[in-house]
């Protein structure tokens, strides 16, 4: 048994129970002490199920008003909560779900089709509509009160290069630690509100209810990104963080022009991949406050970020370690690019149904390097993850699934730049014949089992793809084969 706190939902009730701890859209607003109320309902309501400390549950839906309480009544539980990512396909869902040995899956109307598809073969795996999950009479004893800071709360599933995704098991500690960092690093003032624009099944959005809770902050939490919304509550409503991805940073300046945001919005934290070093100068020109920060999954959100007063001085850096974090590079002199290797509380130890590593640092896959004033800069991905719109995209899972269609001999798949998603996945395809297919007949073929943010951008054929003597695909040095017939944009 770890150490344990009092819960910080139950404690902010306490500190803060008429103040704003969640503010929607269309302006709908739930008092932390109203959230605390209808999260004991809703969790009183999962007891009346069966479920309970251990259980594993799982989550389909995106940013809606149930979403937060749900997610607070798992934890008056002690569920485990796994997070499905809702652009999935039903195929991927239902492996994510039998992967987790998930008992109760939780869905909203709209992806009502995709999880029953998905749990057609899962038979012992029950269903929920979210929007009819009934609030019981809390009883006011029966729920948790105390969180352990070392059992785990959430799964959210990631993957490298080499097989199936993996989910991170992150403990509360994890999450704990890693709002804790942030508030160390970006400072906390008593009028701060952190906008939600990222998807809660994602750890930047997840983190951000976090921040809440830990913090006793309001969220305005938007069902999906929208730069009129997102301007109208930093002028009007007096947000002072947001938590972006690339693409959606350029949408913003675009929405601005050559206008500014007024002196109380203070950090633009800026996450989810490769930042074209223009749009930082066209941010800086503007004197948006943007903060590039580097973090993943398993280290539950940013591990590293600029602090503010090195946002303009070190344009293009992910800045340093956050307190109580340590990240070094994995390489012989100083300044020389290497894989980066990070330690810390709010890094996860282990995934589901994997042994839990014995190296005391985390290997990230990344490569980077820091400056002489130790500065970090990420530089590549080792294992070839593309990021497009702040989606993870494993390029090992599009191989898997091309390799499959007939007369496809090999495939594989890496990313080129792209001007709107920073990067976009690409094909390369040795088949058994000449056959002329489009990129459109390829797509449609594949859409069932990839999610449609995964779909090849372009196919390349050629006689051979360059391997290793360990015949390791070398996908790295798949765009100097570009001579074959290409079909896409």
């Amino acid at each position: 048994m770890g150490e344990k706190i009092p819960h910080w939902l139950e404690k902010q009730a306490q500190l803060n129970p008429s103040k704003t701890a969640i503010r929607f859209e269309r302006g709908a607003t739930l008092a932390f002490s109203e959230l605390r109320i209808e999260s004991r309902r809703v969790a009183t309501s999962l007891q009346s199920k069966g479920i309970g400390k251990g259980s594993h549950i799982a989550l389909l839906a995106n940013n809606q008003a149930d979403v937060p309480v749900f997610i607070h009544a798992a934890s008056y539980v002690g569920a485990v909560l796994v997070l499905l990512n809702t652009r999935l396909t039903s195929s991927e869902i239902a492996y994510q779900l039998r992967d987790a040995e998930v008992t109760d899956v939780f869905v909203s109307q709209e992806w009502m089709d995709k999880a029953t598809e998905a749990r057609s073969t899962l038979p012992d795996c029950r269903q929920y509509v979210l929007e009819e999950l009934n609030q019981s009479k809390d009883d006011g004893e029966s729920l948790i009160e105390e969180i352990d800071l070392d059992e785990v709360f959430t799964m959210m599933y990631t993957s490298g290069t080499t097989g199936r995704p993996k989910a991170v098991m992150h403990t509360y500690g994890n999450h704990w630690y890693s709002a804790v960092a942030s508030a160390l690093n970006l400072g906390l003032h008593k009028d701060d509100q952190w906008l939600l624009c990222l998807p809660l099944f994602h750890v930047g959005g997840f983190s951000i209810l976090m921040k809440s809770v830990v913090y006793g902050m309001t969220v305005e939490c938007l069902e999906s990104f929208d730069e009129q919304t997102i301007e109208e509550a930093i002028y009007q409503r007096g947000v002072t963080h947001v938590s972006v991805v690339t693409v959606m940073l350029q949408r913003l300046i675009e929405k601005l022009g050559h206008g500014q945001y007024p002196d109380h919005f203070r950090c633009m934290l800026l996450g989810g991949g490769p930042v074209p070093r223009h749009l930082l100068e066209q941010a800086a020109e503007r004197n948006i406050p943007v903060f590039q920060s580097y973090g993943m999954t398993e280290t539950s959100s940013q591990i590293a970020t600029l602090s503010p007063g090195s946002a303009l001085r070190k344009l293009g850096s992910a800045g340093k370690a956050l307190s109580p974090a340590s990240l070094v590079i994995d390489s012989e002199e100083d300044g020389e690019v290497g894989e980066i290797l990070v330690r810390g509380p709010m890094v996860a130890k282990s995934y589901y149904n994997h042994p839990p590593s014995e190296e005391p640092f985390f290997r990230t896959g990344d490569l980077g390097y820091k400056d002489c004033e130790g500065f970090l800069y990420v530089v590549d991905r080792v294992k070839d993850v593309i990021i497009s719109g702040g989606e993870n995209i494993y390029p090992a899972e599009i191989e898997s699934v091309l390799a499959g269609l007939p007369g496809v001999i090999e495939a594989g798949v890496t990313s080129r730049t792209h001007e709107k998603w920073g990067e976009v996945p690409v094909a390369f395809l040795v088949t058994e014949d000449e056959a002329v297919w489009s990129k459109e007949t390829i797509n449609n073929l594949i859409k069932e089992q990839v999610a449609k943010y995964k779909l090849p951008h372009a196919y390349f054929f050629v006689k051979e793809l360059p391997r290793n003597a360990s015949n390791k695909l070398l996908r790295r040095q798949l765009t100097s084969l570009i001579e074959g017939e290409e079909y896409g944009d």
